[in-house]
C-alpha cells in the first residue's frame, strides 16, 4: 500500500500508445498550419478541481515535439479554482493542435479521479478510516489512475494480482468452501505477500478472525453489521486484524460507513466512475 506521489515508471508507454492511436500516419488537420508558425496557449479550468496528470500532459508534447514548452503555475494535488490557468503552452504551432487532445484526455481524466478522491477523504477527515482504491480501473491506466488516488489524499490497494493476496467467495468455493483452508494454501504458497479474505456475514468473520490473515474485507456490511464486525475483532484474542468495508459505498453513507470504526474503506466507483474535469487549451 502507497501513499507517496512517486511517479509510475510506464508514463512514455502510455502516452505513446494514446499518441498512436489518436494520431496514426499524421495528422491532417495541423498541415493547414504553416510548419515554422509558432504560438502561445493558455490551459484553464473551468470547474474546482484537483489538479493531476501533469507529467502525462508534458509527456505528450515531449513526444510530439521536443521544442514545446510547457509552464504550470500549479503542481499536481492542488487544489484549482473555477476559471484559473493551469499552464502555458508554447512553441510550434502545429505540433501543439497535433498533441493538445490527447494532452488534455490525461488532464481531465486523473483530475477527475483525484478531485473525487478528495470528496471522500474530506468526509472521513474526523475518523481514522483511510480510503482505498481497487483494480476497477480503466486497461491500459492503472499506475496512472493510482498514483491520481494518491493525489486526492487517499491510498492505493495492491496494484495487482501480483503484489497481494485477496481471497474472495470464488476463491473459498474452489478450495471447497473452507476459509481457513483457502488462507493455509496461500500462506504456503506466498508466504511474504499480505493476505486480505473477503467475508460477507459475521459468520464468516469469526471462521476468518482464526486464520493468518492479515485484513479482513467485509463485503456489503451495514453500519450495524460494521459494528458488530468490529467489537468480534476487537474482542478477539489473536493478532489485531485490519478491517476494510467494501460495497455500495458511495459519498452519501461513507461517513456513517467509516464512524462504525473500520480502518480502510475501498471504493471501486473512484477509478471506474470518472467524471472528466472540464480544461479548455486555447492560443493567446
Amino acid at each position: 500500500m502507497s501513499g507517496s506521489l512517486a511517479l509510475p515508471t510506464d508514463i512514455s508507454d502510455v502516452v505513446a500508445r494514446a499518441l498512436a492511436e489518436d494520431v496514426g500516419g499524421g495528422d491532417a488537420t495541423a498541415a493547414l498550419i504553416e510548419p515554422a508558425q509558432r504560438a502561445t496557449a493558455e490551459l484553464r479550468v473551468r470547474e474546482e478541481a484537483v489538479l493531476c496528470g501533469s507529467p502525462w500532459f508534458d509527456d505528450v508534447f515531449r513526444q510530439v515535439d521536443p521544442a514545446i514548452a510547457v509552464s504550470w503555475h500549479y503542481a499536481d494535488g492542488a487544489a484549482l479554482e473555477d476559471n484559473v490557468t493551469v499552464c502555458t503552452v508554447a512553441g510550434p504551432a502545429r505540433a501543439i493542435l497535433t498533441g493538445e487532445r490527447t494532452a488534455i484526455n490525461f488532464l481531465q481524466t486523473l483530475s477527475g479521479t483525484a478531485t473525487a478522491v478528495q470528496r471522500f477523504v474530506a468526509a472521513l477527515g474526523h475518523t481514522r478510516t483511510r480510503l482505498l482504491d481497487t483494480r476497477k480501473t480503466l486497461p491500459g491506466l492503472r499506475s496512472a489512475q493510482k498514483y491520481a488516488v494518491r493525489c486526492g489524499g487517499g491510498l492505493n490497494h495492491r496494484q495487482g494480482l501480483f503484489d497481494a493476496i485477496l481471497i474472495k467467495e470464488n476463491h473459498i468455493a474452489a478450495c471447497g468452501g473452507s476459509i481457513a483452508a483457502a488462507v493455509e494454501r496461500a500462506r504456503s504458497l506466498s508466504p511474504s505477500l499480505p493476505l486480505e479474505v473477503e467475508v460477507e456475514n459475521l459468520a464468516q468473520l469469526h471462521e476468518a478472525l482464526q486464520t493468518q490473515a492479515d485484513r479482513l474485507l467485509l463485503d456489503d456490511f451495514t453500519p450495524e453489521q460494521l459494528r458488530e464486525a468490529v467489537a468480534l475483532r476487537d474482542a478477539h484474542a489473536g493478532a489485531r486484524k485490519e478491517l476494510e468495508a467494501s460495497g455500495g459505498i458511495d459519498i452519501a453513507n461513507v461517513r456513517a460507513i467509516a464512524e462504525a470504526g473500520v480502518d480502510y474503506i475501498s471504493i471501486g466507483g473512484l477509478t471506474k466512475h470518472v467524471r472528466a474535469i472540464d480544461f479548455s487549451l486555447r492560443f493567446v
